[in-house]
């Protein structure tokens, strides 16, 4: 059994060499083929010095190099730090710095548009490029001031560095940093250890049934838990990883039926585009899981009518917890609305305010315990002590303090112990399965001249699960164009966290009792924006 995150592909190897590991696009490798890259990349970031849990950020869209990066950092004793690929340079820059990141992964394309922001990052001692062309070397060389090492020339360290050791570590140890944001601030990096990683790992394997027949389609960015997790299952179960970096949803299809995928995770919006598509009468599917965010009924009738052969698991989950519940598929037809009960390994309980147990059908907030709640936050000791507290030790019959993750979402749980979601209590946005923090749209908005005060706020959008508004109190003297406010937006924004609607206005915004934004009057005042675009 595994105690590290890295071991996985190296039992793999031990049990099936020649079985097929990962898959992208033409390039294959079997278990001992990745687990021999991974070594080599473990043993080249050892020879440029890498530190005991020291951070290696991998920036790149999902290829071969980004799954031997993240597990080879592992297998040195370092610490993975999955970026969005989808991310700018500035909010990479923020995430370098914000957890001290020692050496970048990314590619040859990706590295030009970075230089500026990689000259604010001191902590960043060496950047590894994937993909460069022959005699471009110099080039690269000289927009950054760090070290800068070619990937073809990690994977070809001569024999004698093969016997460096790799830093001890227990299975408690940081494994990765994954980056999430909160309803204020830029995003935090949720820290997560070996244990965590593995147990979640185990417990979502093993009620998907995984098997090394499996062949697990990694559609979801690996920067997200849910994406990543489609790894460490693969690879618990010594199954086949297919990576691939979608455009359209008639892509996945074609990708399902060439590759004969048995499983499919994907968040509600992408489940909504994937439910109008043709699907084959034989396809290959064996199940499909959803998390980020409910799926609409209509989406999952349709897609039980398109893929009879195929089981639905409905999923919750926030990545301090990596899973929380699944609605096992024979309970869709009773409770299609349920989130389920708590995955294996893991307590779901529902408390009020006061932190003593809901009666049944209570709404009360969601408390998950067990072997996979998180570390906390890297380097912010407030924001851990808000989200990770310790359970009333009624509720555990321990001695001491267990700490737990509240969620801070508001559910109901039913006689037989199933969840129901009724609400978030922060303002967080969710588009497409992204969670997205107001603040940041607002930071770049605010950045114009003649702006009093802004709220960015997520309404109901019936593709996107939400859409993101941005209302904006103008100086009477100034001349904004919201059209020139979305450019500016789309181009340094991510595509998700760009508004769909700006909404200029003389007036105040409305304001609580407390004096902050009312971001729910906003919310109601919106609701209907997009159901009915021609109000």
């Amino acid at each position: 059994m595994a105690d590290l995150v890295h071991q996985l592909i190296a039992q793999g190897a031990e049990r099936a060499p020649a079985a097929e590991a990962l898959c992208y696009q033409a390039q294959k490798l079997s278990y001992a083929e990745l687990d021999a890259q991974v070594g080599l990349l473990a043993h080249a970031l050892l020879q440029e010095g890498i530190g005991r849990s020291e951070r290696v950020a991998v920036y790149l869209e999902k290829r071969i190099e980004t799954v031997v990066a993240l597990f080879g950092a592992s297998a040195a004793g370092a610490v993975f730090v999955p970026v969005n690929p989808l991310l700018k340079a500035d909010q990479l820059a923020h995430i370098l710095n914000d957890c001290t990141v020692s050496v970048l992964v990314t590619s040859a394309d990706r590295l030009a548009a970075l230089a500026p922001a990689l000259a604010a990052c001191p902590g960043l001692r060496a950047v590894i490029v994937a993909g460069s062309k022959p005699g471009t070397a110099p080039a690269l060389q000289a927009a950054v001031t760090c070290k800068l090492l070619l990937w073809e020339e990690c994977l070809q360290a001569p024999a004698t560095s093969l016997s460096m050791q790799p830093h001890r570590c227990i299975d408690s140890d940081v494994a990765a940093i994954l980056y999430t944001s909160g309803s204020t601030g830029r995003p935090k990096g949720v820290v997560l250890s070996h244990r965590n990683l593995l147990a979640g790992a185990q417990s979502v394997a093993g009620y998907l049934g995984n098997t090394p027949d499996d062949r697990i389609l990694a559609v979801l960015p690996l920067s997200f838990d849910y994406g990543l997790s489609q790894l460490t299952t693969a690879f618990l179960s010594g199954a086949t990883a297919v990576l691939m970096n979608y455009l359209l949803p008639r892509d996945v299809v074609s990708i399902v039926s060439a590759e004969r995928i048995t499983g499919l995770a994907a968040v509600p919006p992408l489940w909504m585009q994937l439910a109008q598509q043709n699907w084959p009468a034989d396809c290959s599917l064996r199940y499909l899981t959803n998390s980020g965010g409910a799926m609409p009924r209509p989406t999952l009738q349709a897609l039980r009518v398109a893929l009879p052969a195929a089981q639905v698991f409905l999923m919750y989950g926030l990545t301090e917890a990596f899973r929380s519940t699944y609605l096992p598929p024979s309970q869709l037809d009773a409770r299609p609305d349920s989130m389920g009960r708590a995955i294996p390994n893991a307590e779901i309980v529902v408390v009020r305010p006061d932190g003593t147990p809901c009666a049944p059908d209570e709404p009360g907030e969601l408390v998950h315990r067990g072997a996979l709640v998180a570390l906390g936050y890297w380097s912010d000791a407030q924001k851990t002590a808000e989200r990770f507290k310790p359970l009333p030790q009624a509720l555990t019959g321990l001695p001491f303090p267990e700490i737990a993750v509240w969620s801070g979402d508001t559910v109901r749980m039913d006689k037989e112990g199933y969840l129901y979601f009724i609400g978030r209590e922060d303002d967080m946005i969710k588009v497409s399965g992204y969670r997205i923090s107001p603040t940041e749209v607002e930071e770049v908005l605010y950045s114009f001249p003649g702006l009093e005060e802004l709220a960015a706020i997520g309404v109901p959008h019936p593709q996107l699960g939400q859409a993101i508004v941005a209302v904006i109190r103008q100086n009477a003297a100034a001349s904004l164009d919201a059209d020139a406010l979305r450019k500016e937006c789309q181009r340094r924004l991510p595509a998700y966290m760009v508004p769909a609607h700006i909404e200029l206005d003389a007036a105040s915004l409305p304001r609580n009792p407390n004096g902050k934004i009312d971001r729910k009057a906003l919310q109601a005042r919106f609701s209907d924006l997009f159901n009915h675009p021609q109000k």
